[in-house]
C-alpha cells in the first residue's frame, strides 16, 4: 500500500471512479437510487485539482483504491479549522485498514499545517462512517447542514477533532 499526494501524472478518471463506486455503495438506501444511478463517469475528475485543496491517493499494486481531500476550512464560521472534505475507498477495500491509514494521513497533514481543530461533514444517516470517525477520535459538534441530494432532504452532521499539539 502506498499513500501519497496526487501527481500531475495520476489518472483523474481513475481517481474519480473511487468516488463514483464509493457513493453508489456507501449511500445506497440513503441517497435516492435514481440519483446514484445517474452519476456519470468522471463526475469528480475536474474537482481533484481545485485551488487550495490537498488530495491524497491510496494505491495497492498500482491500482487506485482510495482518496482523501482536505484543506483550510471552506466555511467562514470555522475559519481557523482544517477541514477533511472527503475520504473514499473502493467498496472492496472497506474494512481492511486502508481507510484508517488514509484518514490518519490526512489528519496528520492538517496538523502539520498548524491546525489544532479539524472538522468534517458526514450524512446523518451514514452510521458506518459516523462510527469510523468516532473511532478515530472525532466527536459530533451539534452543528448541522441541510442538503438536498437527488430530491431528498438530507442532513449532514459536523464532527470535530481537537489536538492539544500540532
Amino acid at each position: 500500500m502506498e499513500i501519497r499526494h496526487v501527481r500531475e501524472t495520476d489518472d483523474r478518471l481513475e481517481i474519480s471512479r473511487i468516488y463514483e463506486e464509493s457513493w453508489k455503495s456507501a449511500y445506497r438506501d440513503i441517497i435516492p437510487q435514481s440519483y446514484l444511478d445517474s452519476i456519470p463517469d468522471g463526475a469528480w475528475a475536474a474537482h481533484i485539482d481545485e485551488a487550495g485543496m490537498n488530495t491524497l491517493v491510496v494505491l495497492e499494486d498500482n491500482e487506485y483504491i482510495g482518496t482523501a481531500s482536505y484543506c483550510r476550512s471552506r466555511f467562514e464560521d470555522f475559519a481557523d479549522f482544517g477541514e477533511i472534505v472527503s475520504i473514499y475507498l473502493k467498496p472492496d477495500y472497506i474494512g481492511k485498514g486502508y481507510g484508517k491509514k488514509l484518514f490518519e494521513a490526512a489528519v496528520a497533514e492538517l496538523r502539520q499545517f498548524g491546525f489544532r481543530d479539524i472538522f468534517l461533514w458526514v450524512l446523518e444517516d451514514n452510521t458506518r462512517a459516523r462510527m469510523f470517525y468516532e473511532a478515530a477520535g472525532f466527536v459530533p459538534a451539534n452543528v448541522f447542514l441541510e442538503n438536498n441530494i437527488g430530491g431528498k432532504k438530507l442532513r449532514e452532521v459536523q464532527y470535530r477533532f481537537h489536538s492539544a499539539e500540532c
